[in-house]
């Protein structure tokens, strides 16, 4: 039962990102329905990039959810973590969607200046659940 959870919501994802338009950098979709759902999983977003900019490794881990935590290589884990020796790390996130009820997906740039030549900025998705009553988590890291 659970293998087939993770599937669907894998094929929602797939679907959505296949199918759904692109979101306009730093502008609000037409379709996000604010509410107090949508603000909580925003601001678990954005307390897990804060805590990787300022390389809080523990309090980073702490919002993941288990399922990314068993599923996720300790070496990719390490890799997102620990950035390039004196670096500066910075992100943005745009409007999210939302997927299902208790699941938000927000579109994220990283940027890292410790890269070789130019720093180039790294565009993905960050997924955030809700992990109990009142509690949102990290379901997929960028």
């Amino acid at each position: 039962m659970q293998l087939l959870k993770t599937i669907s919501v894998w094929l929602l994802l797939l679907i959505f990102v296949a199918l759904g338009p692109p979101l306009a950098a730093g502008g609000r979709s037409a379709s996000v329905r604010v509410d107090q759902d949508y603000i909580a999983a925003l601001a678990a977003a954005n307390r897990f990039l804060s805590a990787w900019q300022n390389q809080d490794h523990e309090t980073a881990i702490l919002l993941l959810t288990d399922k990314v935590k068993q599923h996720t290589k300790e070496e990719r884990l390490n890799a997102f973590f620990t950035p390039a020796t004196r670096t500066e790390q910075a992100y943005e996130i745009s409007s999210g969607k939302k997927l299902r009820q208790g699941c938000y997906i927000f579109r994220v740039t990283l940027f890292n200046s410790g890269q070789p030549k130019s720093p180039r900025p790294r565009s993905s998705r960050l997924v955030v659940i809700r992990s109990g009553k009142n509690d949102w988590a990290i379901d997929k890291i960028p």
